[in-house]
């Protein structure tokens, strides 16, 4: 069985695979710093679908840590405007689940998706960051039909903490790079 796409986009983070974090490696930071502003830009938007928060991250390069370039990270994330916020949702796009999800589970988060859809507006972002892959679908449901409950308001608050969030698990995953550990200063996993 072939993995199935659901109709219309959330926001589900693929897993990160599990890398191990090396106190002290800085080689992914510093790959992070030299990259041309244009190119590292680009790779931003990867993280979050906003221009603004690429810019603004690539434009304050060098970071002397993984720690300082988060809480920039964090920083340029609760600065965003409604329009960034529309800019990022829109970016959003629905992976593939997996081909052992059963046809009801697919019908259950597509019909909480249109109903969380209709009501605000936009798609449906949730940050899994140490979530259990076989919990993740239930984890999305509960999430979609608790904060169907939400005022408007309310959402927009929730909505933009979940993208500073899922921007930086996305941007924890792009320093991992290909086996490279990110670390913080204290040698854990930023994040975590």
């Amino acid at each position: 069985m072939t993995p199935t796409h659901l109709p219309g986009p959330v926001a589900i983070p693929s897993l990160p695979e599990q890398t191990r974090d090396t106190p002290g490696t800085t080689a992914p930071l510093q790959h992070f710093n030299t990259i041309p502003a244009d190119e590292i830009r680009r790779t931003l938007l990867t993280c979050l679908h906003s221009h603004r928060w690429a810019t603004r991250i690539a434009a304050h390069r060098p970071y002397p840590d993984v720690d300082s370039l988060l809480a920039a990270s964090d920083e340029a994330a609760y600065d965003l405007t409604a329009g960034d916020q529309a800019e990022a949702l829109a970016g959003e796009t629905l992976p593939a689940l997996p081909a052992d999800t059963y046809g009801a589970a697919h019908m259950a988060l597509g019909a909480a998706h249109a109903a969380y859809e209709n009501r605000f507006g936009h798609v449906f972002v949730i940050c899994l960051d140490g979530v259990a892959p076989e919990e993740s679908l239930d984890r999305v449901l509960e999430g979609i039909r608790s904060r169907l409950a939400n005022d408007p308001e309310e959402e927009r608050v929730v909505t933009a903490e979940e993208l500073r969030r899922l921007a930086k698990e996305r941007l924890m995953t792009l320093l991992r790079g290909a086996g490279n550990g990110a670390t913080s200063h204290n040698g854990t996993a930023p994040g975590r």
